[in-house]
Formats: structure tokens, sequence, C-alpha cells
């Protein structure tokens, strides 16, 4: 039945026939274990494929249907669909084990889930081991040392073997990230030759970042802690679903470096996860080794890659009681490369880590009983640090960003509940009904305190990845810990909630700016040429349902000389109430109780327009930055955005659009482009620069020079010599390893429109400092406090040179707009505290006046 099954896949799924097979393809013969007896009705790759691996990349459209065919028609797999990516393509999840513990699937979860804790034997359920393949697009033997693998366990007999599923629930996670491999893939094959070619300066091998990520462009390794993205969710759910007790990550890395496997740097190690983790995690090593001997293959362990962001792939684990296993090759993606160390071929880098899964495997089944005890330890040190307190948090003004820091708990497996009282805490009321506690008397409390705590003092201050990741600070949330638990009125999903529909307004309609997607429908309005207003100052409005108080930024819809019907404005509001959760209140008046400040005050409220949005990527610039902006618009706010890499610029009918964003990277454009763009900003445009682009902006656009320009050393200083076994630790000292810093926001400025306090912790990683403009003391919304580490890594140094300067400076050019952001508004997609920042500059840039009075220097810094 299975010959069968394929030879009617083989007839639909050949690639492009090739003349000859290439030199880089291998047959499945060379990935055999040695010794093994193998079935041969389960046909290999090649036989279904009509290639070997090696000669082209593998198309997901020709390995799924292989590996579900696997799975169809073994008793040994079974294969579950988690999710799909943003372009549909599914996340599938195949579970190995022996036909006996198919049989016996839930139960044996539900005993594994005791032994956690302690309330079952080592022996009493097989080990429960998970494997990544593919996280990242551009990392070819990442992904496709699956079909390996899954073709071993499909067709490989003897007694070890049938040991191993015996013993083991394996649950194999491919593909992490379908639509960046589809990106790699359609790259080299656009580039592929009949002719053998391993130059490395050949177009096949040349492609990194747009492959490595997802659709939006972000690192899906970096999103195990986040979860914004679809293949994310879909994972931890899984992860959580069986707690496994290791979980083995496949990657590449440069081509010239030797094959890698944690565990790691010794010193670069989160202080929540055990010492005993890394020693078993290095006694595995010591297999993997063995066979890498064996092969007489370069390697190197415990080196370079840390465990300290708690968001990867490989870390993760570690502080939910897992073992955590990074695996590097050097990449070969164009199927073969010459680097310094000889030739690097596709179908090594697939033959060696799907061994090490094999070593990976046997080595946590030979040290069963150790890590059970590890696990069991970890967990009851979880319940004696456990207390009967906890943390509560709320988001004033704006539930949906509570709720959805509630989901995010909740994907985690942190339990949490809502309020049931009123509760001080910190010198603030957390109110009942919009306020939340997350108890410490869980399983999962380290992962907990991870996410919570603030850490700002470590043992070595070199980071892998960001060093600060406190997540209350990046939702901007208002949160206390409590030493007591609170009374709660029960657990809380975070679900999202709409508004009430709105009467039929006999005069208007209002909303205010608080609410998370407030953005998304003033975005509604104008795209359906709706003429709003927006409110420069709060007031009062008189409503069918009573008086509404409403803050600065807050949106009036008039009835009065629209060109749309007033049934068409409503049902618009309708939308807006249902599907953005945003209260809509119909005003019954333009005369309000606050003197000044009627509807129809143009200095109170000012028109608005739709922002047609460029947003410029590639070409230097950083994908990742580009990638969190696009999705913030199009993905949270449905916004068109209109993608122009940055050397097309200079093309552009800049006629058409009202906002130019620019991110971190080389923002460096010509002197043409330049020109053009900065008569595009007198004559009305706007110009959002973040990170390394607000530098570029700040000399290039607003002609002032570059941080430390013509400053010499002082008279007098003599340079240093240093040993240069010291340059990894001196050159990252005053490295800024991903912080979070204090801001005070101008909550009366157009840019703090919708918030509720001048408290606003933000994101950044840079080291430079923005200039605060000389003639405008009114340009900086945003500056960061005098003492400004929140959390996270940032020397002593780099605190003093930061505090007291411009996070934002916005102003005025001609009858344009330039904002210069030091920091990235939404990194990775997981900072909505101040993603309104990022909303409010492309809603109200034109909100913003230029003084016209002149300032002394004391009145320059009466508000520092």
């Amino acid at each position: 039945m299975l010959a069968r099954f394929f030879a009617v896949l083989c007839a639909f799924s050949f690639a492009p026939f090739a003349l000859t097979s290439p030199a880089f393809a291998e047959p499945i013969g060379y990935f055999q274990v040695e010794g093994v007896t193998y079935d041969e009705s389960v046909p290999a790759y090649e036989d279904a494929a009509g290639y070997e691996i090696g000669e082209r990349p593998v198309r997901l459209g020709e390995m799924v249907p292989y590996l579900r065919g696997l799975a169809a028609n073994s008793d040994r797999i079974v294969v579950e669909t988690l999710g799909y990516s943003h372009e549909r393509r599914p996340i599938l999840s195949f579970i190995v084990t022996s036909p006996e513990n198919h049989a016996n699937l839930e139960s044996i979860r539900q005993t594994h889930l005791a032994r956690l804790e302690g309330r079952a034997g080592a022996n009493d359920a097989p080990m429960v081991l998970w494997l990544n393949f593919g996280v990242h697009g551009a990392e070819t033997s990442g992904m496709e040392a699956s079909v390996p693998v899954l073709y071993h366990f499909a067709a490989a007999q003897g007694p070890e073997v049938e040991a191993m599923l015996d013993n083991t629930v394996l649950i194999f996670t491919v593909p992490f990230n379908p639509d960046g491999h589809t990106r790699r893939i359609d790259h080299v094959d656009t580039y592929w030759s009949y002719a053998d070619n391993s130059d490395p300066n050949d177009a096949a091998h040349d492609l990194w970042v747009e492959a490595r990520t997802n659709h939006y462009w972000f690192d899906l390794n970096r999103q195990w802690l986040l979860l914004t993205q679809p293949e994310s969710q879909a994972w931890i759910k899984q992860w959580h679903k069986w707690k496994p007790m290791l979980s083995v990550d496949y990657h590449e890395m440069g081509s010239n470096a030797p094959y890698y496997f944690h565990p790691g740097e010794e010193k670069r190690k989160n202080p929540l996860i055990p010492d005993r983790a890394r020693d078993l995690t290095y006694s595995i090593a010591t297999r993997h080794a063995a066979y890498l001997d064996s092969e007489k293959h370069l390697y190197t362990t415990e080196e370079r890659f840390d465990n300290y962001y708690i968001g990867k792939g490989s870390t993760y684990p570690q502080v939910n009681g897992s073992l955590g296993i990074l695996f590097e090759a050097g990449a070969a993606r164009g199927g073969a490369i010459q680097t310094e160390r000889g030739l690097v071929k596709t179908a090594q880098n697939v033959r060696t880590q799907f061994r090490t899964s094999l070593t990976s495997i046997q080595g946590a089944l030979d040290l069963r009983q150790e890590i059970t005890a590890y696990q069991r330890d970890f967990f009851a040190e979880n319940a004696r640090q456990a207390t009967g307190g906890g943390w509560v948090f709320t988001a004033e003004g704006d539930p949906e960003r509570a709720a959805r820091f509630v989901r995010l708990l909740n994907m985690h497996d942190i339990e949490v509940s809502a309020l049931g009282s009123d509760l001080n805490a910190g010198g603030k009321t957390y109110k009942a009904g919009a306020s939340y506690f997350v108890p410490m008397s869980q399983t999962n409390n380290r992962l907990i305190r991870g996410i919570f705590e603030r850490v700002t003092q470590f043992e070595e201050n070199i980071f892998y990845d960001v060093s600060g990741w406190t997540l209350p600070l990046a939702y901007d949330l208002d949160y206390a810990q409590i030493s007591r638990a609170p009374s709660v009125a029960g657990r809380a999903q975070g679900a999202f909630q709409s508004a009430a529909a709105p009467d039929v307004a006999p005069y208007g309609y209002v909303f205010d700016w608080s609410h998370t997607y407030a953005p998304r429908a003033l975005n509604r309005i104008l795209s359906k040429d709706i003429m709003a207003r927006a409110a420069m100052e709060g007031t009062i409005v008189r409503t069918t349902t009573g008086e509404v108080t409403l803050g600065r930024g807050s949106i009036f819809v008039p009835l009065d000389r629209q060109e749309v019907s007033a049934d068409a404005i409503h049902e618009v509001m309708q939308t807006i109430a249902d599907s953005d959760g945003v209260p809509v209140h119909s005003a019954i008046s333009g005369l309000t109780p606050v003197p000044g400040r009627d509807l129809g005050a143009s200095n109170v409220f000012r028109a608005l327009e739709q922002p047609r949005v460029v947003l410029a990527y590639g070409d230097g610039l950083a994908y990742y930055d580009a990638g969190e902006m696009w999705w913030t618009l199009d993905h949270g706010h449905n916004m068109a955005v209109t993608l122009v890499s940055k050397d097309r610029l200079g093309s552009l009918d800049w006629s058409e659009y009202t906002h130019l964003i620019l991110v971190g990277g080389n923002a460096s454009l010509s002197k043409s482009v330049t020109d053009n763009i900065t008569r595009w900003i007198n004559g009305g445009g706007t110009l959002i620069a973040t990170r390394n682009a607000s530098l570029w902006a700040q000399e290039h656009i607003l002609g002032r020079a570059k941080e430390g320009e013509g400053e010499d050393a002082e008279e007098g200083e003599t340079l240093q010599r240093l040993n240069f076994e010291d340059l990894d630790v001196r050159d990252a000292e005053h490295v800024i390893g991903g912080a979070i810093f204090a801001s005070d926001l101008d909550t009366s400025h157009p840019l703090g429109f919708g918030y509720s306090d001048r408290d606003l912790p933000v994101h950044r990683n840079v080291t430079f400092t923005l200039q605060r403009p000389d003639k405008n003391p009114y340009a900086v919304p945003v500056q960061y406090t005098s003492d400004p580490l929140l959390s996270g890594y940032a020397s002593e140094r780099r605190q003093k040179e930061i505090a007291g300067t411009p996070s934002i400076v916005a102003e005025r050019k001609g009858r344009g707009t330039v904002i210069l952001m030091a920091d990235n508004p939404v990194f990775r997609g997981t900072y909505p505290g101040t993603e309104k920042l990022l909303m409010n500059s492309l809603f109200f840039s034109k909100l913003i006046d230029a003084p016209r009075g002149e300032y002394s220097e004391q009145d320059d810094h009466v508000h520092n």
C-alpha cells in the first residue's frame, strides 16, 4: 500500500528535470545509518520528488506531501497541522513513537506532565523530546534535515530503533517558517545552473535576511516570548501541551564557521536557568562530539552563543524546565560553497544535522534518570519560590492593550485572573473590571519572573540578543508586585471586546484616542472620504447617553458638509464599535460645557487627512525594522502601505504621498533624492526617521552636525594600551544590549495624544543621542529622564550620556514635518506602549505647529 501511495505521489510531484545529477547531490544511502536495516517499501525522498537532496533546494510543495505520505502510511508517525503562516502555508507537527505508544498517547502525556512535578517516576512514561526544523528560512539544512529524520523513523528496522521508539515520544515541527523558506528556495532556483558552481560570489548564495524572516520580515527565532506572529502562536500551543524534556533547535550560520552545538558561553546564561541544565546539556554534547570525531568534522561548543534572552528557541525551553540545545552548521545555501575550511555541501550539512538529532535523542535516553531528577528539582524549586503574591497590572484608558497582554500570558500557559475588587498598590488604584492579577504560585513562575522583573545588573555585558525585555514596560502598563493574593473574579482570557453600537447621531460622532485601535478606526473613516477632526485640547461633549469627557487627540466626525450620507457614516461607526472595539459616542450638539472648546472651534478641532505612506526598505535599511513597521500598519491597523526599495525613492511622484518612513540601517540617499525629499517636506510632506536614519535626517534634512562632529580629545589625553584578549568585553562595555529606558512624554503634544500619563518606557538599542533644536523648545515631545535605565544593560557612561536627551524630535520644516525617533517604536511588534507614537506621527503630524516667538536659553529648558 505504501509503495502504491508513493507511486501516485511521484506522478505529480517531480521537480524540473536535470540532465545530470549534480556532484553535490546525495542519494538516500548517504543519509542512512551504518548497520541499520531500512524497509525498502518506504520510498526515499528522491523516489517521490525526482531529485536528490543537495541537487536542488527542497521545495515545500514536494517536501510536505512526502512527509505527510510517510505519516499517513506509517504506524509510527501521525501529523497535525498546528496553524498557518501569513501566506497560508501550514505549520506541521509530526509525533513519532511506537504503535503501542500511539494507542495510549493522551495517557502518556498526562503521566509525563505528572512526572515533571514529581508525581510519576522516570520510567512511568516515555521521554518527550522536541526537535525544531526550519525557523530561519535562509538556513537550508535546518529544514531539509527533517526529511532524512522522518524517513529514518518510518523505515529503520532493528532492536535499537524499536527501543528508541518505545522509550520516546518525538515531536518534530516542520517547518517553523514556510514563508521564509519559500522565499529562499525561489531565490536559489532563480540563480540555479546546470554546471556546479561553488563560488561564494555567485548569486545563488547571496540571500540572508530576506529569506531568514517570515512574510513581514520578523525573525521567528525571537518570537518564542513575544508571540506576535501566527507561526509562533501555532507552535507554542503544541509546546506547552507537551512540555518536552529536551528541545533541539537547528540553524545555520556563516559558511566559514565550523559546526556548533550548545551548551554555549558559560558566563552568558540567564540566572533563571539552573547551572545543572548546562551540565546536562554538556553531557549530551559529548555524544555529538563522539559522532563528529568519527567523521573527522571540525566543530566547536561553549563559545559565541549565549542563553540569556529567554525568547529564543534554545533558551525559552530552559526557563520552562526543559533542556535547550542549539545546533549551527556553516551554510551552503546554493548547494555547495567554497570556504576557508574547504568545500561545504548542503547534503553534508543535512546529514550532520540528521545525525545529531539521533545523538540528541540517544543522549537524552542515556541521561533519563538525571534529566527526570533535574526537572523534578526545577519545578520543586519553583514551588518553593512561589508565594501567595504576584503581579497586578492595568492599562488605563485602553482595555485592549491590557487584554492583549492577558492573551500573551495565556499563550505561555500562565494563569491570569481578573481583579474582583479595587486594589491599592505602589501608590496606584487598580480597578476591578479593568485590572488583572498574575499569581506567582504557578509551576512556571520562572517564566513569570522573566517577563515581569527588571534586571540591570549582569555578570558579563556581552549579549547575543537584547538584554532587557520586561514586557509590562513594553506594553506601557501600570503594574506592581504584591505580597498577597487579592480578591479575583475568575480566570481571564483577554478576549477582544466589541464596544456597544452607537446611537444614530443628530449632530456628529466622537471617540477618544486612547484605545489601541483608535488609529484603525480613524483610518476607516478617512479611507471612506469622511471628514474628521482631531481635538487639540480635552473637552466635554453632550451625547445621547449624557456628557462624555474626551482627551487630546479625540476624533470628531461632524455630519455637516459631508459628501457621504449620514446613513453611510453611521454604518462606519457601527463597524468601528464592533470590529475595533472603540466606544463611539453620538453628539447631540456642537455646544460644549467647556468655554472655547465647542466642536466647531477651529483652533481646538483641526482637520485631518488620510495618510498615504511610503515605507522604504532594503538597500542597507534594516529589514527587521521595516517589517515591524509594515506589520504594525498593515496587520495591526489595516492601513495601506506602499513598500518601495530605498534605491527607487528617486523615481516616485512625491505629490502622491503624505509620509515617508525611513528606518534603521544605512539611510544614506543621493544628493538629488535628498533634495527632492527636502522640497517635498517643505511643501507639506512628513518624514519619520527612526534609529540610525534619524541621525542621517538630522544632518542632511535639518542641516545639523553629526554627533560629536568637531569635538577634539581633551588636552593631554593619552590613548590606553590594552591586551587583545580583552577586546570582546571592552568593545561590549558601552554597547546597549537592547534595554528599556524611561522617558518623559509631553501629553499635550500631538505625538502624546491618547496617553494617560507622562511616564513612557521605550526600547533602545543604539548609543547615539539626538541634538536638541536650539530655537524650538517645543520640538522634543519625548526625552529620556535623568535616571533612564529601567531594565536591561547600559553602562553608567551611556546612561549619563543619554539622560535628559531627546528620544524624539518633531518640528516643522516649511509646510511639512520632520520627526526623528532615536528608537524603533514598534520593536519586534511588541511595544504597544510606544506604537501610538508611530500612529500619532502619521495622523497628527500636520497638527504640530512651529513656534513664532523667540526664546532664551533659560526658557528652552524650563521643562527638562
